[in-house]
Formats: C-alpha cells, sequence, structure tokens
C-alpha cells in the first residue's frame, strides 16, 4: 500500500498514449501510472474517450485502484465552468474527497507563428490550458480546502524562454504560472499546496512535434545536461507524487523543473 491509498487525484489530459518504441508517450499517463503505484484512486479527463478508457483498463487491471474516466473539453463557446463543476461532482459522487487536482491538459498549434497565428488556434491553447486550470481550481476549491490538499500545475519552458513558433502555448502556459502563484497566496490560510511543474519530457506530442516541425524543433528543443529527455512516470510523476507528500508543504508557490533526471529545483 502507498501513502496515497484512499485518496483521490484528478489528472486532466490522462488519455492512454505511447511512443513509437511502444514506450509510455503521455505526462498525463504518466502521473496517473506514479499514483496508482501509491493506491490513489483516480479521476481522469480527455477529449479522446478511447484513450481515455484504455487508461482506465490498463491502470485498474495493473495497480487494482479505481478510475473514473469522464469524456471533458473545456474550449471556446462551451459552458466550461459547467464542464470542470461536473467533473469535481463526479469525483465527489465516485469518492468522496478529492485529495489532488493535477492540471495536465494542453493542446496547441505548434510551430505557427505570431504573425500566421489566428484567433482560433490562439483561443484553442488559451481554453484547453489557462481557462481549464482557472475553471477547475474553482470547482475543486471547497473539496481541497477540506482535505488540504495539493494543486500541480503544468506550465512549460516555452513561457519560460520564448520558444519560436509556440507563442499562445507560452501565452498559457505564462498564465498558469501566474494564476498558481495567486491561488498559493490565497488559498495558502486554507492548507492547500500550489505548485507549477516545468517539465521537459519525451513524449508522443514532442515527438509529433519534431516530425512535422523539424526545424522549430531544433531551434527550440534542447537536450538537457543530464543527456536524456525526462521520463513522464518515473521522473515527472514521481516528481508529482512528492508534491502531494503533506511534507513538502514547504514548498507552497515553487516552480518546479525538471529535465531529465534533474530531479526537483525550486
Amino acid at each position: 500500500m502507498g501513502f496515497l491509498t484512499g485518496k483521490t487525484a484528478i489528472i486532466t489530459g490522462a488519455g492512454y498514449a505511447v511512443l513509437s518504441d511502444g514506450k509510455c508517450g503521455s505526462i498525463g499517463y504518466g502521473i496517473a501510472t506514479a499514483y496508482a503505484k501509491e493506491g490513489a484512486n483516480l479521476v481522469i479527463t480527455g477529449r479522446n474517450v478511447a484513450k481515455l478508457e484504455k487508461a482506465k483498463e490498463e491502470l485498474e487491471s495493473k495497480y487494482g485502484v479505481k478510475v473514473l474516466a469522464l469524456a471533458a473539453d473545456i474550449s471556446a463557446g462551451a459552458d466550461n465552468e459547467a464542464i470542470a463543476k461536473g467533473v469535481a461532482d463526479e469525483a465527489m459522487k465516485a469518492f468522496g474527497r478529492i485529495d489532488v487536482l493535477i492540471n495536465n491538459a494542453q493542446a496547441s498549434a505548434s510551430g505557427v507563428t505570431i504573425q500566421d497565428h489566428t484567433t482560433e488556434q490562439f483561443n484553442l491553447a488559451m481554453y484547453s490550458g489557462l481557462y481549464a486550470t482557472f475553471y477547475y481550481m474553482k470547482a475543486c476549491y471547497p473539496y481541497l480546502k477540506e482535505t488540504q490538499g495539493s494543486i500541480i500545475n503544468f506550465a512549460s519552458g516555452a513561457g519560460l524562454f520564448g520558444n519560436y513558433g509556440q507563442c499562445s502555448y507560452a501565452a498559457a502556459k505564462e498564465g498558469i504560472r501566474g494564476l498558481s502563484r495567486v491561488a498559493a497566496t490565497e488559498w495558502a490560510k486554507d492548507g492547500i499546496n500550489t505548485n507549477v511543474v516545468c517539465p521537459l519530457a519525451w513524449t508522443a506530442q514532442l515527438e509529433q512535434f519534431q516530425n512535422a516541425y523539424p526545424d522549430a524543433f531544433k531551434a527550440n528543443v534542447k537536450m538537457p545536461p543530464a543527456g536524456h529527455f525526462g521520463d513522464p512516470e518515473t521522473e515527472i510523476g514521481r516528481v508529482c507524487v512528492q508534491l502531494a507528500n503533506p511534507d513538502f508543504k514547504y514548498m507552497n508557490g515553487e516552480t518546479v523543473t525538471l529535465e531529465g533526471g534533474m530531479g526537483l529545483r525550486p
């Protein structure tokens, strides 16, 4: 039994994905696997129902946890506040508590310059990332207050360093960083811990980015000093497990960087 046994984590963007070599290719699924190994019951969301159901099947059969898979798409024109609240409500019905909220989901048009970016492409990044994080945090707040739980949001080096061809993605991620710092300030009195992870992991999405936009990939994605990209489960996932540990409460409001085995760096 792990130290998260009996606790519940919501992980957005946690559909099943693999790389071309068959290894784990999704940060969200990697996090879900790390949490399942610690005994947590999971609520996983995403836009692709088939990927969610595959993740649910794998996690339940391998680790004996309960997984609730919910289709949810925060997007322009949708009743997004109701969607996020619906996920929180379903989590409470299924498990009676919410201990961790991990806002991992993000879609964007990578490799498109500012001048060529359309409003629709900009909205895609803002709604799937920044707005989704905002609405899920609001929906889960009262339940995280009850459990004195943790919020783990995902930003990116694209915003920290201004990556070429990633204007909407970078803007959304920097918005998430700012939102997270305000939440850390406002909700600390409620015992809620809020942190940001900026990962550099080798994922199916990054692999697709390399194949589709080789020049932008070469210009922006550099091999970390450790000589390998972060592993979605054993590195990014384990960092997220650590951030849900009460012993890490002192890190409230910090940005955690993980690049190819570097570990925690507040």
